[in-house]
């Protein structure tokens, strides 16, 4: 069968395509558990090593340690029980259905795995689904699945590290850039402009709140973060992210202050840029013609 030819059948099977796009997107998501845990870990082993070299004045060794590294973290090794590091058979690393069958423990030591791994998971199949069921079976969608499975891996890394890696934000602006080259989401011209207003908002944002409270509102991923939103949505799309992700940020903070009481703990805004991202991506021309409606 030719590509032409299944792109075609899974035009005219769309509930098909739904379903088998989910499926994937689990598989995807069994995928983003290991960037969400290897790739910070691998990048402080990196600081660490960089930092170790400058003490030891021995450059050239250590550059080339410190790549390979990096690069072989998120391949090597397989994929391990964290507490007993026993390696995981593949018929216990089926999304979903292993951590079911296997009553969320490890079949060799029986240790708790983390409730983390099923929701990811979970997470990136429903999306994957919900892509395909809002935008169609079209070109559009088929790349902007690639937006969501990276937007969910930086959700949680920066839940967990407050860090947004150069390694996924850097290629997931040139990545909109590109398909924007074919207009699959909106010009080029518009994406380019996207790119950068989003980068130079909040670090206009960061420098004019630094200067008043003499505080650091937010990092230099957030900068790079809506910078490549606005790649894949154009400049037009970026005051409505701000303001879905301002808006579902201070629910989640009013929501921790009710059930915790005062707590002094950084609140992240990248995952909060991409609920605002992906709503814009989804809802954004019903959104635009709401607001008209009200205002007009």
């Amino acid at each position: 069968m030719s590509l032409s030819s299944l792109w075609m059948f899974l035009q005219q099977e769309p509930n098909f395509t739904i379903l088998f796009v989910g499926i994937l997107s689990l598989v995807v998501g069994s995928f983003l558990n290991v960037v969400i845990y290897r790739l910070p870990r691998a990048m402080q082993t990196q600081w660490h090593a960089e930092a170790q070299a400058l003490l030891d004045s021995d450059n050239d060794s250590s550059d080339n340690a410190i790549d390979k590294s990096a690069i072989a973290a998120l391949a090597w090794p397989a994929s391990h029980c964290p507490h007993c590091g026993t390696a995981i058979k593949p018929w216990h690393n089926i999304p979903l259905l292993s951590y079911l069958l296997l009553r969320g423990r490890c079949a060799h030591c029986n240790a708790p795995i983390a409730k983390r791994y099923p929701i990811v998971e979970a997470l990136t199949g429903l999306l994957g689904a919900y892509m395909v069921w809002q935008l169609g079976v079209t070109p559009m969608a088929m790349v902007s699945l690639l937006l969501m499975y990276t937007l969910v891996a930086l959700t949680f890394i920066d839940f967990d590290h407050q860090l947004l890696p150069d390694q996924l934000t850097l290629p997931l602006l040139w990545l909109g850039l590109i398909c924007n080259s074919w207009g699959l989401v909106v010009s080029l011209p518009d994406a380019l402009w996207g790119a950068v207003a989003g980068y130079l908002c909040l670090w206009g944002l960061y420098w004019v709140f630094l200067l008043l409270t003499g505080r650091e509102g937010m990092g230099y991923g957030d900068f790079k973060l809506l910078a490549a939103l606005g790649a894949w949505l154009g400049w037009q799309a970026l005051p409505m992210v701000l303001l879905l992700a301002a808006l579902s940020g201070l629910l989640v903070a009013l929501v921790q202050k009710l059930v915790r009481g005062k707590t002094n703990r950084v609140l992240p805004f990248g995952p909060y840029l991409a609920i605002g991202g992906l709503v814009v991506l989804w809802h954004g021309d019903f959104i635009w013609y709401w607001y008209a409606s009200i205002w007009i």
